[in-house]
């Protein structure tokens, strides 16, 4: 239906009403309940649609009516929209599609036909979904009965698709489960009216999928003022008040009917975010031309980034463009080119939490080579305090290997207690369920730091066959103070003792990890022979969430690693072993002039050092 944007002043634009009759007699469809298969991965003509990449997109069309408006019916925008949804469904990994009803001026019965031939495009290569809007039918709720619209887009079109879960009785309303992600998604398409029963089913379809996210669509459900700020509608709010608010899956919701489009944020029961989202582009030129927006959800990022466009208009030679067509391709104001900020799995976590790894044993991640492992549960650190205790002086982290390189605790400049602490908190990968909280800092310089013993193997260690050094780290947020070069982990001794006269300084260690002013790692190992220095710097690294960080030498070249992603970066020097001067190595700071200063600020997790290159594969957490 088109509408104005806001049903309460109706003097500001006529609100088209549909007329309201008597339901017909009789359901129109029956329970279709089986279990949904997995999306398709492959399509004839839009390529392979990829289930486990973390992004992937979700297409929404608002109301259609005008292109499907008794004699002066054009479906061509709509086909070219389709067209471009199924040739692009590899590319840009679209998942599937739904519509939020209002497909047709008047509902009729020829009406209903050229739209679903339209529909037809996109049979058997993008699954979807299409709701009743008021335009669609002769008014009532989902119980009206038969219609036109029922005997088109029913139950029955929906299921050859591997998307489809069911419908209600009434065939009105239905729900998909779509895999895309790695997870499965619930969708669900409700009736403009939906009814009591309506509701009913809809629960039971949220119950029986109690553990996925649902995205809730229906033609009503919020109205906006040119602001853009959405408000509920009177049918929104009973929707919200008996459906979305108490089903904490829902995190997302969808519909048409009025425009201009808007968009708001509401708190549902559990105290969560629920996005309410107003999309309608039929006042624009051309009715909208079929304009779509993709929902482009990006896992790894935790964004949806949402983009609106006419795929008809973008398909024309754009010296043959009209003005109007030229300025209708693309929508770029602020709701209808935005992005949400969502941390899935935090979202999620009341009906879904991710379920976690459990700890690795030692012996299962020292691979060939490995020279030292250290941990900070109770294998690598016996009899270790509770969260947030001091971890004292003297206390020995173990070397996992054997091989007698052991770290002992001594805290820096007379610091307090809380300069190192115990914690549970550690990357989601990582072997051990445990890391260690470095509390260092300047003004006065203060900290904590592990040294291995003054006959450890790996101070003398040169490394002349490569390395591959990773450790976990994460930085505090807020990241408070100034912690300008603050040390990792690195080697004490300085460079000049190894005869180096290349770097910024030959009282700096031989080989360091550091932190800059502006948060870039700065690796830096000079060579066992060259009087070189070549230095690693990554990005600008994140506070408030662990890494992994990888160093990995192959004898010739070193290269730092983030995340398993290789940083730009790295140095192309020969860099052949490090020049090790007998002294220890260290984790949580950096000496100069063989004295330290600050400490380490933040947590620092396992660490492993091996004596040759590895592939992320097989880092500590596995990057394919």
């Amino acid at each position: 239906m088109s509408t104005a944007g806001n049903q309460k002043k109706v003097d500001r634009r006529a609100l088209l009403t549909a007329a309201l009759a008597v339901p017909a007699a009789g359901a129109a469809a029956t329970v279709l309940g089986a279990a949904p298969a997995q999306a398709a991965t492959a399509t004839a003509a839009g390529g392979k649609f990829n289930t486990d990449t973390p992004r992937f997109a979700v297409a929404v069309l608002p109301d259609t009516q005008y292109l499907f408006d008794a004699d002066s019916s054009d479906p061509e925008p709509l086909r070219e929209t389709f067209r471009y949804l199924v040739s692009e469904r590899g590319s840009a990994n679209i998942a599937f599609m739904t519509h939020l009803g209002d497909v047709t001026e008047h509902g009729t019965k020829d009406e209903i036909n050229l739209a679903a031939d339209t529909f037809t495009t996109l049979d058997g290569k993008v699954p979807y979904s299409v709701l009743a809007g008021n335009h669609d039918i002769n008014g009532g709720d989902d119980q009206r009965g038969d219609s036109a619209y029922l005997k088109a887009f029913g139950p029955q079109r929906y299921q050859p698709m591997p998307t489809f879960g069911g419908s209600s009785p009434d065939g009105y309303n239905s729900y998909h489960v779509l895999y895309a992600g790695g997870r499965e998604w619930l969708i669900l398409a409700l009736d403009w009216r939906i009814s009591d029963k309506g509701v009913k089913w809809a629960q039971s379809v949220l119950k029986k999928h109690k553990k996925l996210p649902a995205i809730l669509t229906t033609h009503d459900i919020a109205w906006a003022e040119d602001d853009g700020v959405a408000q509920l509608s009177d049918n929104g709010r009973r929707i919200w008040d008996q459906l979305i608010r108490s089903n904490d899956q829902i995190f997302l919701t969808m519909g048409g009917h009025y425009w201009p489009p808007g968009r708001t944020v509401l708190k549902n029961d559990a105290g969560h975010d629920v996005h309410v989202h107003i999309t309608n582009y039929q006042d624009r030129y051309y009715g909208g031309a079929g304009m779509i927006r993709l929902y482009n959800f990006d896992l790894a990022r935790d964004v949806i980034d949402v983009e609106t466009f006419s795929p008809w208009f973008l398909a024309r030679d754009p010296k043959k463009r009209t003005p109007l067509e030229a300025e209708t391709i693309e929508l770029t104001g602020d709701v209808d080119r935005f992005s949400l900020d969502i941390d899935f799995d935090e979202r999620f976590a009341g009906f879904a939490p991710v379920k976690e790894q459990d700890p690795r044993p030692a012996g299962a991640v020292m691979p060939r080579g490995t020279l030292a492992y250290w941990r900070f549960d109770s294998s690598g650190l016996p009899d270790a305090p509770k969260a947030g205790k001091p971890v004292k002086d003297g206390k020995v982290a173990r070397d996992l290997t054997g091989n007698g390189n052991d770290l002992t605790v001594s805290r820096l400049h007379s610091s307090a207690a809380e300069a190192l602490t115990w914690s549970k908190d550690h990357h989601a990968g990582q072997p051990a369920h445990a890391s260690l909280l470095f509390d260092g800092g300047k003004s006065p310089d203060r900290g904590a730091v592990l040294t291995t013993g003054p006959k450890a193997p790996l101070n003398n260690e040169k490394f002349t066959s490569g390395y591959t050094i990773e450790t976990f780290v994460k930085l505090p947020e807020p990241f408070e103070g100034n912690h300008d070069w603050m040390g990792i982990l690195s080697w004490e001794g300085r460079n000049g003792d190894a005869g180096k006269t290349t770097g910024w300084s030959q009282d700096d260690p031989s080989c360091s990890l550091n932190l800059s002013p502006e948060r870039f790692l700065q690796f830096i190992a000079y060579p066992y022979i060259d009087d070189t220095d070549p230095t690693s710097w990554s990005h600008a690294v994140p506070v408030g969430r662990w890494m992994h960080i990888a160093l990995v030498n192959d004898g010739e070249h070193t290269v730092m690693y983030v995340d398993g992603s290789k940083i730009a970066r790295n140095p192309t020097r020969r860099s052949n072993g490090i020049a090790t001067v007998g002294k220890p190595f260290v984790i949580g700071g950096t000496q100069s002039a063989e004295k330290f200063g600050q400490g380490f600020y933040g947590w620092i997790g396992d660490t492993r050092i091996v004596n040759r290159a590895l592939k992320p594969k097989d880092f500590l957490t596995p990057f394919a």
